[in-house]
């Protein structure tokens, strides 16, 4: 009898090893092998033709991926699958801002540092938007009528490394007063920081109110006054502001200008506290 009465290559001897079915169960953590984008199962949907799953990074940043192959658990290959009924994950609960909410957390003491912003309209869109991440937080926003003391109220501040002082000004453009009164303020624990608006109403998106856009209002003319004049509403300032804020549901609904400077303010004043000095 041959040694070699068998052909060795016969058969599917090159059969690739069968890659592993992982259920994706809310936060475990996988890498899109394609992307390098790797973060914790956040939720799986069902979309034509198929299904998809959206991870959440470090970040907080959030894509959604065709569910199946082309998936690393541990830098191994794994192939997506839908998880049971009684593991689906649910769909995170978000802020008005888009940050996760943290379910049964509750208001931090209010700490050192601050957040001002020129006018109570200001801080209410704020708190609306914010509100919830500022209570986690513990980080108060106070109004202040106004910013043409500003050097004076940072000085009565007396700001530090473990008292920062964050400040949203409006109006904040090259050659304005405000350009000025914000470069007055040179402490490296204060931020000043500004959107281009004449007046924070016009941070809110022209189609959350069901308009095409802010209305030009003269010179010389009040322009809260001019605005509601122009788009035929009484001219009565407060109401006018009721119904603006009663039109924000969420960050969606304000203007991308604002949103990137609240959230420069926030980081700012929650940044973690530098390490105390030894002797």
């Amino acid at each position: 009898m041959s040694r070699y009465d068998r052909d060795v290559l016969a058969g599917n001897w090159r059969r690739p090893r069968a890659v592993p079915e992982v259920a994706a169960e809310r936060d475990v953590v996988v890498e899109d092998a394609e992307t390098g984008f790797c973060g914790a199962v956040v939720r799986v949907e069902k979309v034509p033709g198929g299904a998809t799953v959206t991870l959440e990074d470090r970040h907080g940043r959030l894509r959604a991926f065709p569910l199946g192959s082309g998936f690393l658990v541990d830098g191994s290959p794994v192939v997506l699958v839908r998880p049971t009924a009684a593991a689906a994950p649910a769909a995170a609960r978000r802020t008005a801002s888009g940050s996760r909410a943290v379910d049964g957390a509750r208001a931090r003491v209010a700490a050192a540092s601050r957040i001002y912003v020129e006018g109570r309209h200001d801080a209410e869109l704020v708190e609306r938007v914010w509100g919830d991440d500022l209570r986690v937080e513990g980080v108060v926003v106070e109004h202040l009528g106004g910013i043409d003391d500003l050097a004076a109220v940072v000085r009565d501040f007396r700001p530090g490394p473990r008292r920062r002082l964050g400040v949203l000004v409006d109006h904040l453009v090259t050659g304005s007063k405000e350009s000025r009164v914000a470069a007055s303020v040179t402490s490296p624990h204060v931020l000043v920081v500004g959107h281009p608006y004449v007046d924070v109403w016009q941070a809110v998106k022209p189609a959350a109110l069901g308009i095409t856009g802010w209305p030009v209002v003269p010179r010389g003319q009040p322009w809260k006054e001019g605005v509601c004049r122009a788009l035929g509403w009484p001219v009565d300032t407060a109401a006018a502001w009721r119904r603006i804020l009663a039109a924000v549901g969420s960050y969606a609904d304000l203007e991308p200008s604002l949103l990137g400077r609240v959230e420069e303010v926030i980081d700012f004043v929650t940044a973690a506290d530098p390490p105390e000095q030894t002797q």
